[in-house]
């Protein structure tokens, strides 16, 4: 039924800012941008809908929409995040981009299975670049298998909200 990821959408402040980051810095090239001038409910607006490839097809996309209030801020990783697969070589690369560009650049992180960094784009959103490490599938396949028992004991032992 679900074939993949087409695109995942998000906010930005600012189109070109956006675009400075996804194309210029991490590479993604600007496939597809257009305005909206009204929504399907009708509404009249002044909408900037972007789209940046990745390799495999699918697109992150951003929306500039300045006459709809949002509230941005610097997002926690555990709240909203964006990881974005790369080779090895490319998050050493990266991590040294980031930090001679003078960016918030976290990581590297040794997640036992994979290895990420982390960025903050202009929009207050992480962006997690993740390699995988030997062994990847192995862990993956394990934790499979036991995927619906953790979260069963999870459900029964969480604290209280």
């Amino acid at each position: 039924m679900l074939k993949g990821l087409h695109h995942n959408a998000y906010r930005c402040r600012d189109s070109e800012e956006t675009r400075k980051f996804y194309s210029d810095f991490l590479g993604l090239p600007l496939v597809q941008a257009f305005q909206i001038h009204e929504t399907k409910s009708g509404r009249a607006t002044k909408t900037l809908h972007s789209f940046y490839q990745m390799d495999d097809g699918s697109c992150l996309a951003f929306f500039e929409a300045p006459d709809m209030p949002f509230a941005f801020k610097d997002q926690h990783d555990f709240d909203l995040h964006i990881a974005l697969e790369v080779s090895q070589q490319d998050l050493h690369t990266m991590f040294a981009k980031g930090k001679a560009a003078g960016m918030e650049t976290r990581g590297i992180s040794d997640h036992g299975f994979i290895d990420s960094i982390y960025f903050r784009d202009p929009n207050g959103y992480v962006i997690e670049l993740t390699a995988k490490r030997d062994g990847h599938d192995a862990y993956m396949q394990a934790a499979y298998a036991s995927a619906h028992q953790v979260l069963a004991q999870w459900q029964a032992e969480k604290p209280a909200a």
